[in-house]
């Protein structure tokens, strides 16, 4: 699967945010997206965790042009045809499945799988994946976890997500082995609820803008 990470790679082009969204109300799905990408941030994950979370991701590809809409909480080859079938780009699992990677294998779409453990990585990086999502990423050791993955796995780059905010977003990106991270701040519920998109808009540029501290 090395071309798919590349591919996944090319579709993050530099972006250090993955905005990590649960979408409640499908009318606000496309002006929210326009919001991320007019800031920045093209690369929009979509959560599976609501009843309009697909339509949500069909609206988005059809209608901005400019957004690389994804789907989050894949959690089996139904799920994930679906979302490859609803529009998306690249899909996210919070963990790893022989059935996951299988679905994967049979499909253009790349795979973002979670994995914390060597064991977990190892399997990944058997399937051909070695770009991963690291998740809960606090909750699982954080940066000094992160770095002492650096050395023994040191073909894998990670996305953590799971705790991340704006207050240390840059502590993770400047672990060695990070790519980039996923998060929610840039799109908060009550800014979403209130349609603020001119607020989500200078929350993705000031995320775009982050860098390694």
């Amino acid at each position: 699967m090395a071309g798919k990470t590349q591919k996944l790679l090319s579709l993050l082009d530099g972006q250090p945010v993955i905005p990590v969204i649960k979408i409640k109300d499908v009318e606000k799905a496309v002006p929210l997206a326009r919001a991320l990408a007019a800031g920045g941030l093209r690369m929009i994950e979509i959560t599976l965790r609501t009843p309009d979370a697909l339509e949500a991701i069909r609206r988005i590809a059809g209608e901005v042009e400019h957004a690389v809409v994804g789907a989050g909480t894949v959690l089996n080859p139904k799920q994930f045809d679906e979302a490859a079938a609803a529009g998306s780009k690249f899909i996210v699992s919070p963990g790893l499945t022989d059935s996951l990677v299988s679905a994967a294998a049979n499909s253009e779409v790349p795979l973002l799988p979670g994995a914390i453990t060597p064991s977990e990585i190892m399997t990944a990086l058997e399937a051909g994946i070695d770009v991963l999502k690291f998740f809960p990423a606090e909750q699982a050791g954080g940066t000094t976890f992160l770095r002492s993955l650096a050395s023994p796995l040191a073909s894998v780059r990670f996305c953590p997500t799971g705790g991340i905010s704006a207050l240390n977003a840059e502590e993770y990106l400047a672990v060695p082995n990070v790519v980039c991270v996923g998060g929610s701040w840039v799109a908060p519920d009550d800014a979403i609820r209130d349609r603020k998109w001119d607020v989500i808009e200078s929350l993705a540029r000031e995320a775009r803008a982050l860098k390694p501290v």
